[in-house]
């Protein structure tokens, strides 16, 4: 193997492995074609008291995810979070209107040494979502 082999292997290495440590990922599907849906904002708030409070942002990718969406700089605290999924930015990119122009999705966070992952099945007047892995 040759130097610049090894330096890009270790750099794919590296980024699956930060990608696996990190303990929160999203999918976005869309279930009229099947397919993922990239271009999505999806925005990972916190709690704080009545409010919410950002954590980060980012848009998912051609596979429709966001292999890591919990800021790498701050420890995974338990408590209520929330994702929002800008789904209307989507369906007015494609020219289509929509029912539901973000989605929000709370959930609780009570064992921090575990991965959480939200996916959502999504068409233009209903989703639906769950806990994967």
């Amino acid at each position: 193997m040759t130097f610049k082999q090894l330096l890009l292997a270790g750099a794919l290495f590296s980024a699956a492995t930060l990608a696996a440590a990190n303990p929160l990922s999203v999918h976005v599907l869309d279930l009229q074609s099947g397919q993922p849906t990239a271009g999505i904002k999806v925005t990972l708030e916190a709690r704080a008291g009545d409010n919410w409070r950002t954590l980060a942002a980012n848009v998912t990718d051609a596979k429709g995810r966001i292999a890591a969406l919990y800021p790498e700089d701050k420890p995974f605290a338990a408590g209520e979070y929330r994702i929002v999924f800008a789904t209307g930015e989507h369906y007015a990119r494609q020219g289509q209107s929509t029912f539901f122009p973000r989605i929000p999705v709370e959930f609780n966070v009570d064992k921090t040494d575990q991965h959480y992952h939200i996916p959502l099945l999504l068409s233009p007047f209903g989703y639906s979502t769950y806990r994967g892995n």
